[in-house]
């Protein structure tokens, strides 16, 4: 399935299965209400390791969604950037951006996800405006003398 319109990527998006995590295929959930399929990996401390089936819980909760095909394309991306040494944001920066523009097509199943990168891009641009903040009273302090 390679669709160039992140709506239509996967059209087989299911929420849960027989395993706890992620939720029971026979419970009454919604199509769309991942709420009980999404683990926070801050909260629930090591959800991106491996688990025995190989793939972190990240990744399968990745995969299920609509943008299984446009995840897949960045973790291939990822990892060719770092077995060749290359810089990862100048290589993958367009399946970045395919992802994205997917989860936003998904936002009801990527929600978490979204809400997440937004929180921790926000942060940064706080970060980096202290930073100038600081730099510009240092640099006008040496300019009084």
């Amino acid at each position: 399935m390679s669709s160039s319109d992140p709506k239509t990527e996967n059209s087989t998006e299911k929420l849960g299965d027989s395993s706890p995590e992620l939720g029971d295929s026979n419970s009454s959930e919604k199509l769309g209400d991942s709420s009980t399929v999404w683990k926070d990996p801050v909260e629930s401390r090591g959800s991106y390791q491996p688990k025995e089936g190989g793939e972190c819980s990240f990744c399968v909760f990745m995969k299920r969604g609509g943008c299984r095909e446009s995840f897949t394309a960045w973790e291939v991306c990822m990892e060719e950037a770092e077995k060749n040494k290359e810089d990862i944001f100048t290589k993958c920066m367009e399946v970045n951006s395919a992802l994205f523009k997917c989860m936003d097509a998904h936002s009801h199943y990527y929600h978490r996800v979204l809400s997440a990168e937004k929180a921790a891009a926000e942060q940064v641009k706080k970060e980096f405006e202290e930073e100038i903040s600081e730099e510009e009273v240092a640099a006008r302090k040496q300019a009084q003398g």
